[in-house]
C-alpha cells in the first residue's frame, strides 16, 4: 500500500498552481523541466494588507506583506477558463471597423498581439484604449523637459518594446489608470496583474536583461514612486541581474535606448531621492552612468530627459554620500538651456546645498561638509532663492506658451528639501505656506497625482515635531510608504 503524498507548502510557484508535486530543486525545480514548463521559482511573493483600497480581494489595500501561498480558488483551472471564456463570449462587442486614425494598437498594427482570448474582449478594448491615451498624453509625466523634445526616445520604442514584454504593456495601462481621478478605485486590480507579469518575466530574465523587461520595471518603479508603494526591492532585483552580466561590459557596450535606460535607473537610485527608502542606497549613476568626458557643459546640450537635469549636476548629486561639499554645488558652473530649465537647476543646486548642510530630514549627522561655510549663503537666504525659482517655474507653467514644457514635473526635490527647514520655516510661515501651494494644486492636475499628496501630508507631520527630533524616512516608514523625490 503506497503512502499518499503529503503536502507541503515549499514547492515552486508553477506546481502550486498546477497542484502538483514539486521537488524543490533550486534554483528551478526538475519536475517543470521534465514537463517542459518554465518554472516560477519559489521567492516570497506580495499580497496586500490593510490600508486604503475600495474594491476587489485587495479592498483596504495599502502596502505590500509577505506572503507564501495565496488563496485557494475552488475547482478546475480547466473549467473555470472555460466559464470565463463562455461569459467573455457573451458581454463581448463586435470589434470596432478599421479606423483611419493613427491609434497605435488598432488594427491597423496588427503585428501587437494581445492573446487569442483577450483581443475579442471589452475588456482588451478599454486596455487598448488606456495604453493609446497614456501614449498620447500620459507618458509626459515621465520626462521633465518638454512635450516634442527629440532627447525622449520612449514614446517612438514604446509599441514594439510592448511586443517584447507583455508586462510593459500591461505595466502603461496600470500606469494610465492610476493618474485617471475616475478609475482609481480599480487601480490595486490593474495593479497586481501587471506585477505578476512583470516578477514572471524577471524570473526568466537570469541569462539578461531584454530592454523591454528593463523598461518594464523601470515603469513599476514610477508606479510606486506616484503611489507610495514600496518599489526599489524592483531596482534591486534589476540591479543584481545586471551585476550578473558584468558591469564593465553593461557600461562599455551600452549606447542609444539602452543607456537611456540605464541612466533612469541612475537618476531613481541617486541618494536622498528617496523617502523611506526599504532597500540600500546602490550607487547605480556612479557605476554606470556618471561622465567620463571632460567637455565643457555650458558648450553642449547634455540633458537627462526624466530629471530634467544635467549630467554634470547629476554627477554631483550622485556623490552626495562620498564627498560631495556645498562648495561642489555652488561652484557648479551651470549648462546651457532654456529659462526655465536654468530656473530648475538652479533650485536643484540650492538644495543640494541644504541636503549637505542639513541632511535630508535626517536626524543623525550631516552627509558632507563644508571647507569655508561663513563664504556661503545662509540657509534663510538659500530657501527663498529657492522657491524664488519654484515659484517662476509654477507661474511660467500656467501660460498657454509653456504648456509643451514638462519642467513642473521635477519639482518634488526642491520643494520638499525646502520644506524641511523647520528652523526657517518657523521664523517665516509664508514660507511654509508657500510650500503648501505649490503642492497642493500640482497634487490635483492635470494629472492625479497622489505622490504630491503623500509628501505634503508627510511634510505637515514633520512640522508638528521640534526640529531634529524625528527622521522623515522614519515617518515614512511607519506609514509602510516608499517616495520618490522626482
Amino acid at each position: 500500500m503506497s503512502t499518499p503524498n503529503r503536502r507541503t507548502h515549499q514547492g515552486c510557484w508553477t506546481c502550486k498552481t498546477r497542484r502538483r508535486k514539486c521537488d524543490r530543486a533550486r534554483p528551478t525545480c526538475q519536475a517543470c523541466a521534465e514537463r517542459g514548463l518554465a518554472c516560477e521559482g519559489y521567492e516570497v511573493r506580495l499580497q496586500w494588507g490593510t490600508g486604503i483600497a475600495s474594491r476587489g480581494r485587495f479592498t483596504g489595500a495599502d502596502a505590500p506583506l509577505q506572503s507564501s501561498i495565496p488563496p485557494r480558488v475552488h475547482g478546475r483551472q480547466r473549467d473555470r477558463s472555460r466559464e470565463r471564456r463562455r461569459q467573455l463570449q457573451v458581454v463581448a462587442a463586435p470589434l470596432p471597423e478599421k479606423s483611419s486614425g493613427s491609434g497605435v494598437l488598432s488594427q491597423e498594427n496588427p503585428d501587437f498581439e494581445l492573446g487569442p482570448l483577450r483581443s475579442e474582449t471589452w475588456e482588451a478594448k478599454t486596455d487598448e484604449g488606456l495604453f493609446n491615451d497614456f501614449l498620447a498624453s500620459g507618458i509626459n509625466i515621465l520626462h521633465s523637459t518638454t512635450v516634442h523634445d527629440g532627447e525622449i526616445p520612449l514614446r517612438l520604442r514604446l509599441p514594439a518594446l510592448c511586443r517584447e514584454s507583455e508586462a510593459l504593456f500591461q505595466i502603461c495601462v496600470t500606469l494610465q489608470v492610476s493618474i485617471r481621478s475616475d478609475l482609481k478605485h480599480r487601480f490595486f486590480e490593474y495593479f497586481d496583474a501587471a506585477l505578476n507579469k512583470f516578477r514572471g518575466e524577471l524570473a526568466q530574465s537570469e541569462a539578461y536583461l531584454k530592454d523591454g523587461t528593463l523598461t518594464a520595471g523601470l515603469l513599476l518603479c514610477t508606479i510606486g514612486i506616484m503611489q507610495g508603494i514600496p518599489w526599489t526591492m524592483h531596482l534591486r532585483g534589476m540591479f543584481n541581474i545586471l551585476q550578473s552580466h558584468g558591469t564593465e561590459r553593461s557600461r562599455n557596450q551600452s549606447f542609444g535606448f539602452r543607456a537611456h535606460l540605464l541612466e533612469v535607473m541612475g537618476i531613481m537610485d541617486l541618494p536622498t531621492f528617496a523617502i523611506g527608502r526599504q532597500c540600500p542606497y546602490l550607487g547605480f549613476w556612479r557605476q554606470y552612468c556618471r561622465n567620463r568626458s571632460t567637455v565643457d557643459p555650458s558648450e553642449e546640450y547634455d540633458v537627462e530627459v526624466v530629471s530634467g537635469l544635467p549630467r554634470s549636476l547629476v554627477d554631483i548629486f550622485s556623490r552626495i554620500d562620498d564627498g560631495a561639499t556645498e562648495e561642489d554645488f555652488w561652484n557648479w558652473p551651470g549648462a546651457k538651456g532654456g529659462f526655465l530649465q536654468c530656473q530648475l537647476w538652479e533650485a536643484y543646486r540650492l538644495a543640494g546645498m541644504l541636503v549637505i548642510r542639513h541632511g535630508i530630514g535626517d536626524t543623525t549627522a550631516q552627509l558632507g561638509q563644508s571647507q569655508t561655510r561663513l563664504t556661503l549663503p545662509s540657509t534663510a537666504v538659500i530657501i527663498t532663492r529657492l522657491l524664488s525659482c519654484i515659484d517662476a517655474i509654477w507661474r511660467a507653467s500656467l501660460e498657454p506658451e509653456e504648456k509643451e514644457t514638462l519642467t513642473i514635473n521635477a519639482i518634488p526635490y526642491p520643494v520638499f528639501v525646502a520644506g524641511l527647514q523647520t528652523d526657517v520655516l518657523d521664523k517665516h510661515p509664508g514660507l511654509r505656506e508657500f510650500v503648501r501651494r505649490i503642492l497642493v494644486p500640482t497634487a490635483e492636475g492635470p494629472f492625479w497625482n497622489k505622490q504630491y499628496r503623500l509628501l505634503l501630508n508627510l511634510l505637515e507631520e514633520y512640522w508638528t515635531y521640534p526640529s531634529g527630533t524625528v527622521s522623515i524616512h522614519e515617518l515614512a516608514q511607519l506609514r509602510e510608504i516608499e517616495l520618490g523625490l522626482f
